[in-house]
């Protein structure tokens, strides 16, 4: 069918089999030959296998807060499918509730993004929103905390609370989180760094501020 894509590499492949899109066709070597899984991959990354799968299946945004402990990541134009699918890999990891990202001007879910994620997306909500800043106040109506990463930002992510619905907010690693996504924001946060580089990629610290809230929820109050 003309709607299926093709999703590559070996843990993609088995996360979709035992995922939300259970392939409809699977070729792998040596049955077929590199250069033909090459050509239907449209990349040398296939690890020697390659699928044909429904599209990627959205999330509805407004469900990914139902939990009172959801924990959501919201990512503000990051348009490199490889970052995509390396935050979605450390979220689902770290048990976030879920992943939005903006319908345009950013990466969505591609085979690139999948393989990145080492399959992660296919057991990972994952929503598209129209209006970042806009999604972030129906949150906060949800009683959500929302947590923005910026650089510049006085008070470290290990400082706050991260009990409870929260929300945490990254921007593109070029400029940031934009004015409007920030200003929708309860609180910018940041991550101290002691060496020369000024700052972390994104999916790094997705992964970092990430982890520090499953270790406040594990831990408990004053955990």
């Amino acid at each position: 069918m003309a709607d299926r894509e093709r999703i590559y590499g070996r843990r993609p492949v088995a996360e979709a089999e035992r995922g939300r899109r259970a392939p409809h066709r699977v070729w792998r070597a040596p049955d077929t030959p590199a250069e033909e899984l090459e050509r239907l991959a449209g990349s040398p990354d296939h690890q020697g296998v390659v699928a044909e799968v429904d599209p990627y299946p959205y999330a509805d945004p407004n469900g990914l807060l139902e939990p009172d402990d959801a924990l959501v990541v919201v990512l503000d134009q990051i348009q490199d499918p490889h970052s995509l699918g390396a935050i979605a890999r450390a979220a689902e990891v770290a048990g976030a509730a879920g992943l939005v990202i903006p319908e345009r001007r950013a990466a969505s879910v591609t085979p690139a993004a999948a393989k990145a994620s080492a399959g992660a997306v296919e057991h990972l909500a994952i929503a598209r929103v129209r209006n970042v800043a806009d999604w972030l106040g129906r949150a906060k109506g949800r009683d959500a905390w929302v947590y923005g990463a910026a650089a510049n930002a006085d008070r470290s992510y290990t400082e706050v609370d991260w009990g409870g619905r929260a929300v945490l907010v990254l921007g593109s690693e070029g400029s940031g989180l934009r004015p409007r996504v920030a200003g929708a924001c309860d609180e910018l946060i940041s991550i101290p760094i002691a060496g020369r580089v000024d700052s972390l990629n994104a999916s790094v610290a997705a992964a970092v501020i990430m982890f520090e809230a499953r270790r406040q929820r594990v831990a408990g109050p004053g955990g």
